[in-house]
């Protein structure tokens, strides 16, 4: 008799072995970012960023999650690590959400839309913390979910639009109709475009400058139309998602660690209330270091680079654990530049006969949505390569990493291994290959070409 289909994360878990196995072999491949590949050429939108202003249409691929109410405050206080003394109206701030052990749930980006209204916005799994609190610790908030695309049967409820790069500002000002009101940075403002009420965050994704502008879903063609329409003054190029994967690693953001809830009797009701077919469900484990315990991959704030936001001002959930860990060894955040040698040998290996190594996609080469790479020195693990990525401003291949502090070095040459053991996971994206060995440089400091 067929088992029926399992209902929740933790029904789906409690048929494999454990979250590694179920992980391993998830049949999701990479982040996929619901729009248009390319609209010039990735290389050039890459550029665009760096010399000159790129648009990249974010309506579609982040969930956005609303609570309003008395008790909201009181909700995100008691989730997130951050403080919230500084948050309010017209306001911005990263999150950053740990389960009780003090690992990582995940970051999102969190909207003080009014003193009791605010909007979780990110991959899902910061969303769904916040809202399975909202809707069993008994907080006076109403919940309006806002899905992302791959996952909403209606329309999404409001345009967004990511405009960054040296010219990002004077091509705001030339469409923006009135006095430019000063937005300091992760403060939100009032514009008007094309005759429509249009909110800015000052976000400065790409660090370079810029506003992220969204308002109601039916005023995003006018405003679109009119910033493409003065675009050329300005260099303006629009960016596709081949060229969005790569912006992150650039800037130094990881954008997805391993959720810390696949594991532990105080994470269950939370599994339970995951459906067996959401992001935490279907999301896929891949790269070359292989452990058997699931937190194993865990990281803590730290490991991230977010050790600055964790305030222990406020009770919230794992502070207990991140008190006695914030005098402990971390990791440290930082990026691995490629041998250009050794990565000109994987691709080397697609052409003619023999053994081929795994295959870098360009521009973005991680292949499931949580990557993990080892990375050594000698045959010691130092720590862990994540979002292996190309852009033309760097003009190598790089990853971000999190490495023992101890071992950090900049200019420091470590090997990253490349590729899965055993031939490869029974992911349908994986092909058959052998695993290689990349030298690697450590660098603290932002990437540059050459």
């Amino acid at each position: 008799m067929t088992r029926p289909d399992p209902k929740s994360l933790e029904e789906k878990l409690q048929r494999h072995a454990n979250p590694v196995e179920m992980l391993r072999n998830s049949p999701t491949g990479g982040y996929e970012f619901p729009f248009a590949a390319q609209y010039t050429n990735w290389r050039d939108e890459q550029e665009a960023w760096q010399k000159s202003v790129v648009l990249f249409d974010q309506s579609f691929h982040m969930t956005d999650v609303y609570f309003e109410g008395p008790d909201v405050r009181r909700l995100i206080s008691g989730l997130a690590v951050n403080t919230l003394s500084n948050f309010g109206a017209d306001r911005a701030k990263q999150i950053v959400a740990c389960n009780y052990d003090g690992h990582v749930i995940g970051d999102a980006i969190l909207f003080g839309h009014t003193d009791e209204r605010v909007s979780v916005v990110g991959r899902p799994s910061v969303p769904n913390w916040v809202e399975f609190h909202a809707r069993t610790g008994g907080y006076d908030v109403e919940i309006t979910r806002d899905e992302r695309t791959v996952s909403n049967k209606d329309r999404r409820r409001i345009y967004r639009y990511q405009i960054q790069g040296p010219n990002a500002l004077d091509l705001i000002q030339k469409v923006h109709e009135g006095s430019f009101p000063d937005i300091k940075f992760f403060h939100l403002g009032n514009l008007r475009i094309a005759g429509k009420s249009v909110r800015a965050l000052n976000h400065n994704m790409s660090r370079m400058g810029g506003l992220e502008l969204h308002g109601p879903v039916d005023d995003g063609p006018a405003v679109l139309e009119a910033l493409l329409a003065v675009g050329g003054e300005f260099g303006l190029v629009r960016g596709g998602s081949r060229a969005y994967a790569t912006v992150s690693p650039e800037s130094g953001w990881i954008p997805s660690p391993m959720p810390a809830i696949y594991a532990g009797e105080k994470m269950k009701s939370y599994r339970e209330w995951l459906p067996a077919d959401g992001f935490e469900a279907c999301a896929s484990l891949g790269g070359s270091f292989y452990a058997d315990s699931i937190e194993d991959y865990y990281q803590v704030p730290w490991d991230l680079g977010y050790g600055k936001h964790v305030k222990f001002d406020h009770d919230f959930i794992g502070r207990e654990a991140l008190e006695v860990l914030a005098d402990r060894p971390h990791r440290q955040k930082v990026w691995l530049k490629w041998n250009d040698e050794d990565v000109l040998k994987v691709f080397a290996s697609q052409l003619g006969d023999g053994e081929r190594f795994k295959y870098m996609e360009v521009p973005n080469a991680y292949y499931s949505i949580l990557p993990f790479d080892k990375v050594l020195v000698g045959d010691r693990v130092i720590g862990l390569s994540t979002y292996t990525v190309y852009t033309a401003n760097v003009r190598h291949w790089f990853s971000l990493a999190m490495i023992d502090e101890a071992e950090v070095e900049d200019g420091r040459e470590v090997v990253v291994v490349w590729g899965e053991e055993d031939g490869g996971s029974a992911k349908p994206i994986v092909e058959r290959h052998v695993q290689s060995e990349i030298r690697a440089t450590i660098r603290t400091k932002r990437l540059n070409a050459g």
